[in-house]
């Protein structure tokens, strides 16, 4: 166990970043254990009580050896943003810090990772109808009629976004249709001084032993009742909280669109396609340090050096 004291350090926040299924859990519980703190989940689905078989969320066996935040502390019918998890991790901290000296912070979703650590700019309100027709128009037309809307009404934001996203897409389209305004008019890239240190490590592996671990979790997904899970949230399925990997790909399956075995690979190959978008957004970051999803012992010795000896 590490008894480091952290009061002579300024506090500090570990981020442990990855692509999905890598294996960033265990080594958060692992890295809270060994320091007696806290999580806080960087994930934006996990937060949603109603979804859990499909958003791999941390047994209860795991839930019980840490406390976590940021995990089933929403409902689906609730519009969570970036901006929602900035003030709601920043909250948490204050106690976990001001107690622990020290908090673990774990995800995938790389978009609210940088609203805490970096801050997030004002921007107006997404008039929620318009958000309601765009998503309606591209659950019936695809992805290919929102990239070209998106071009269309912001080609700034589109030359530059990820653009099989269709989240960021969504959002993006809404705005402008909103305000008028491109979405990156209203970012001025300065970052928010925060009162702790962030130290910022990602995990990775090789492809291969990624997509098959992918695979090997949505075969698990479906044995545990995946489908059974989402056949319960039917009555939801235009909520923007469902518009994501494992569970639109079944919706389909229920209108008889779709078999069963191919709403599965779709669901195996989004997965893996979102995996590739989340190693291409962190490896932008350079303050990241990575190191092999096994290298447990080189972890903590960086986190050891990096995060309680080192002086502010």
């Amino acid at each position: 166990m590490a008894d480091e004291k952290v009061g002579t350090t300024m506090p500090v926040v570990i981020v442990i970043a990855g692509p999905t299924a890598v294996g960033k859990t265990s080594l958060a519980i692992h890295l809270a254990r060994q320091f007696q703190t806290e999580i806080i989940s960087a994930d934006a689905r996990q937060c949603y009580r109603e979804m859990n078989i499909g958003t791999a969320k941390p047994s209860p066996e795991e839930l019980q050896l840490v406390k976590h935040h940021f995990i089933n502390s929403h409902s689906i019918q609730e519009n969570v943003t970036a901006f929602d998890f900035e003030q709601y991790a920043l909250e948490q901290l204050t106690g976990i810090l001001k107690e622990k000296g020290i908090a673990i912070v774990c995800g995938g979703t790389g978009l609210y990772i940088n609203a805490l650590c970096d801050g997030l700019d004002k921007m107006p309100d997404v008039d929620e109808d318009v958000a309601r027709s765009v998503n309606q128009e591209y659950r019936t037309k695809g992805l290919l009629w929102l990239q070209q809307q998106v071009k269309e009404a912001d080609p700034l934001f589109f030359n530059q976004a990820e653009q099989q996203n269709p989240v960021r897409l969504l959002r993006a389209l809404a705005f402008v249709r909103t305000t008028g305004q491109s979405i990156l008019q209203f970012r001025t890239g300065k970052k928010k001084e925060r009162p702790f240190r962030i130290v910022k490590i990602a995990v990775n592996m090789p492809r291969p032993a990624l997509y098959h671990r992918i695979n090997q979790r949505v075969d698990q997904m479906i044995a545990a009742g995946l489908v059974k899970e989402v056949e319960g949230l039917l009555p939801f399925q235009n909520l923007k909280s469902l518009q994501t990997v494992g569970y639109s790909e079944l919706f389909p399956y229920f209108k008889a669109e779709i078999t069963l075995p191919k709403a599965v690979e779709k669901i195996k190959q989004h997965t893996r396609n979102y995996a590739k978008r989340q190693l291409t957004w962190f490896k932008r970051d350079p303050a990241y340090q990575w190191f092999d999803a096994n290298a447990m012992t080189a972890v903590m010795a960086y986190v050891q050096r990096e995060a309680l000896l080192k002086k502010k």
